[in-house]
């Protein structure tokens, strides 16, 4: 018997963007002063009603286990908030807290899938999305975007891409990278082919509160009951109310799913932080103006980095209409060099800009389109300023 690891874990790739961002730390803490765009992550604090309310629950002693599902308080307010926003109705019952959304996306995927399914991704994604699929048995099916529209992936092209094995899709309105979101034009031929086809949907609407532009969030789960019992819908609290750290994401969908993804959990992690739990709870209850002021800071971000980015040569990039990410386009650079040595894709590129320039961005090949970085704009104004500035100065040292 071979003292290896398996073959699973062998062939995960491990997080690009978190590799960026653990570089970065490594320079900052030799004293250098690193600008970050890497990592997705609020840099407001926690809200004080939050952290009060986390206080409250260790006070009165609330550090025992919950029901493996969440405790019927957070679930009860989540069902609310789905109501309230999603137009989604749906019982206690019918929902599942996890540590984090990415908790619930793996569970559903372990709920759903048997080897050799296939899961369709649109791409450019989330690069843990592929990773989840394969070590859930599933095989990922990448359907690349159309660059001319913010990365979208037309019904049409979706659809060549069903086969009998496909038992799921994974949709990302707002999307990580891209910031792009999707129409309830583009949702509701989406809806058609998966009720047609008969297979799942995972939504995943953690970027839901970040919208810009007049545009609205639409959770595909409120086009239909036929494709709400297909669709598990996935989110959290960790964008919306800078409680990235708490780990509490949830899922709602059908309660077939839902008791299997709750049996699994309860072999794995059991219920997530009782604490946290209770915080996440009363999170929902009163984070409107918390949500508004955040949102109107990640806008006035989110046009000064565009303004900055469009005005160096070489250089193009959409404007997001959602999330708080950008996509740099770098194609005009590959080929060239710097310091000697030759930009060959987004890895060359990101590898060479943070040593030299003290930048972090996170290389786009992870994402799945090796032309591009992307840029988190989760970060001061001022960083902004200098951080792109310096963008500036690396593109013109390239020859």
């Amino acid at each position: 018997m071979s003292l290896s690891v398996s073959q699973r874990c062998r062939n995960i790739q491990p997080s690009v963007t978190l590799a960026i961002d653990s570089r970065a730390k490594q320079l900052r803490a030799m004293g250098l002063d690193v600008i970050g765009f890497g990592a997705g992550e609020p840099d407001f604090d926690t809200p004080k009603y939050i952290k009060d309310a986390a206080k409250d629950a260790l006070d009165a002693g609330l550090t025992k286990y919950t029901p493996v599902a969440g405790t019927v308080e957070l679930r009860t307010e989540i069902q609310a908030k789905l109501l309230r926003d999603n137009r989604l109705e749906y019982e206690p019952t019918d929902i599942v807290v996890s540590t984090g959304a990415k908790q619930c996306l793996y569970n559903a995927l372990c709920a759903i899938l048997d080897p050799g399914d296939e899961v369709l991704i649109p791409a450019p994604c989330w690069v843990s999305y592929p990773e989840m699929v394969q070590m859930a048995g599933g095989v990922p099916i990448m359907v690349k975007g159309d660059e001319k529209e913010n990365f979208v992936v037309s019904p049409a092209e979706l659809e060549a891409h069903v086969t009998p094995k496909t038992k799921a899709l994974i949709l990302n309105s707002p999307n990580n990278p891209t910031g792009s979101v999707l129409s309830g034009q583009i949702l509701r031929a989406y809806a058609d082919i998966a009720v047609r086809h008969e297979f799942f949907v995972l939504s995943d609407e953690i970027y839901e509160k970040l919208i810009y532009d007049g545009g609205r969030h639409v959770s595909i789960a409120s086009l239909g009951e036929d494709i709400k019992a297909q669709t598990i819908v996935i989110n959290g609290v960790s964008k919306s109310y800078a409680m990235t750290g708490w780990r509490i994401g949830y899922a709602a969908g059908p309660k077939n799913v839902i008791k299997a993804m709750t049996s699994f959990q309860s072999h794995t992690t059991s219920n997530a932080n009782s604490i946290a739990q209770h915080a996440a709870a009363v999170a929902l209850t009163d984070g409107e103006k918390f949500m508004h002021e955040s949102f109107m800071e990640f806008n006035a971000r989110r046009n000064l980095m565009y303004d900055m980015l469009t005005s160096i040569d070489g250089l193009k990039c959409h404007l997001p209409a959602g999330a708080f990410y950008m996509m740099l386009d770098i194609s005009s650079l590959i080929g060239k060099s710097v310091n000697g040595k030759e930009i060959r894709g987004s890895d060359d590129f990101a590898g060479a800009l943070l040593e030299s320039k003290l930048v972090a961005v996170v290389p786009a090949r992870a994402f799945g389109d090796d032309r591009y970085v992307r840029l988190s704009y989760a970060t001061t104004r001022e960083k902004i300023i200098v951080g792109i500035g310096r963008i500036a100065e690396f593109v013109k040292e390239c020859e």
